[in-house]
């Protein structure tokens, strides 16, 4: 069977039965990544076309994810109050409207000001569309429905960093106004096609106690969750801070690097589907266990690699597999702990941990690169990775990630 034909089948098997509206997301998801050009490049370009040091990108990186963070909890929760939908249009037209701003701009402040901006905007989204997910999605296929997301976001990455390295060859300005082309398309499509999806309340639910931000943080099991996903994620912010900037320093070329980072998405697209059903019905907290030492290793292996594309190349592969295990498994994870009418609040939470590791994690990979070298830097990735899957293994056996029985899974499982 042709590679093509053997794509759709696998396509057609992995997203039967998931909603229309599931889908129209979906197509919203990968026309803002096809054009999301600018964050991948953003420390090389500093770096490489402005002239800016290591430091001062690391610093710019971690004000990106500063931003993030704020907009993590404010996102999640007007995703709760005035409704998915509005949250999302207005975090993508602000997306838009900052990263057309930011290629415009001069000067190290100023700069430095944009990309906060552009982290407080493009990051209130995630909170709403995982709850859309949530919303739409019967429990029992919303694995299937994360990893179809996650493998649209990753089609629109390994496009647009393949052919951004290209562009980016005949001046940066175009990658900028590109991005905000594609993030103004996405907020077309969500105002045209994707209804309010926010669940009615019941009265069961009107006369319990309101959740609010502190019940989602006194949520011990989900807290330990957030917190091993917060090791994870300070490793996978290497993948486009400190990475762009070792790989520079070893003489690798814009164009040659964007094909080395390309790679994490192409290989996504090939292998999330088949994958993904590999992994039904399997134990969630081996497929956490794996995955963190996949990422954590794979980033550790950097180390080793000298100035050999090939070898850099090897790395994101192995990575990338932990990612495709990791990803789809812990979003689903926290919409079965959140309830109906939270899923704003703890997707915003859950994504507060990649917030703070957008801003912990650039300052620190690039502080260890500079003073401690590949081998410090690195060797941090591996022994994070190890940690969170210890941590992992821990929580498994005190049955707190375990799956439940799809035939007695609740719209919120007893984790």
């Amino acid at each position: 069977m042709p590679a093509l034909q053997r794509l759709v089948v696998s396509l057609s098997e992995t997203g039967r039965g998931l909603p229309r509206r599931f889908w129209w997301l979906w197509t919203a998801t990968l026309v803002n990544k096809l054009g999301g050009f600018v964050v991948p490049f953003l420390a090389l370009y500093l770096t490489a076309d402005r002239g800016y040091s290591a430091a001062y990108a690391g610093l710019v990186a971690s004000l990106f994810g500063l931003g993030s963070a704020i907009a993590a909890i404010g996102g999640g929760v007007l995703t709760d109050r005035i409704g998915r939908r509005p949250t999302l249009l207005a975090a993508q037209l602000g997306t838009a409207v900052s990263v057309a701003v930011l290629g415009f701009t001069d000067g190290p402040v100023a700069i430095a000001s944009m990309v906060f901006l552009v982290g407080l905007a493009s990051n209130a989204s995630r909170p709403a569309i995982s709850a859309i997910i949530a919303d739409v999605v019967p429990a029992e296929d919303r694995v299937r429905a994360y990893s179809l997301n996650y493998w649209a976001v990753n089609i629109g990455f390994g496009v647009s960093t393949a052919a951004a390295g290209v562009i980016a060859a005949g001046g940066y300005l175009t990658l900028f106004l590109l991005d905000a082309l594609s993030t103004l398309l996405c907020a077309v499509v969500v105002f045209v096609k994707i209804p309010e999806t926010k669940p009615a309340v019941t009265a069961t639910e009107r006369s319990e106690p309101a959740v609010h931000l502190g019940t989602v943080f006194a949520d011990r099991r989900f807290m330990a969750v957030v917190g091993i996903n917060l090791l994870l994620a300070l490793v996978a912010q290497q993948g486009s801070t400190t990475l762009a900037v070792d790989m520079g320093q070893a003489g690798i070329t814009a164009a040659q690097y964007g094909w080395v980072i390309s790679l994490n998405g192409l290989l996504i697209v090939l292998l999330q589907l088949p994958l993904t059903r590999l992994m039904e019905g399997r134990s969630r907290t081996a497929l956490l266990l794996a995955s963190a030492l996949l990422i954590g290793w794979g980033f550790g292996l950097t180390m080793f690699a000298g100035s050999s594309v090939w070898f850099f190349a090897f790395t994101v592969a192995v990575w990338t597999i932990g990612e495709i295990m990791n990803a789809p498994t812990m979003t689903a994870l926290v919409a079965e702990l959140a309830p109906a009418q939270a899923r704003g609040r703890y997707q915003g939470v859950y994504s507060l941990s990649w917030s703070l590791a957008m801003f912990i994690g650039p300052v620190g990979g690039s502080v260890l690169l500079q003073y401690g070298g590949g081998a410090a830097a690195w060797g941090t990735c591996a022994g994070l990775g190890t940690l969170a899957a210890a941590a992992f293994l821990l929580l498994g056996r005190r049955q707190a990630v375990e799956r439940v029985p799809a035939a007695a899974e609740p719209d919120r499982a007893a984790v």
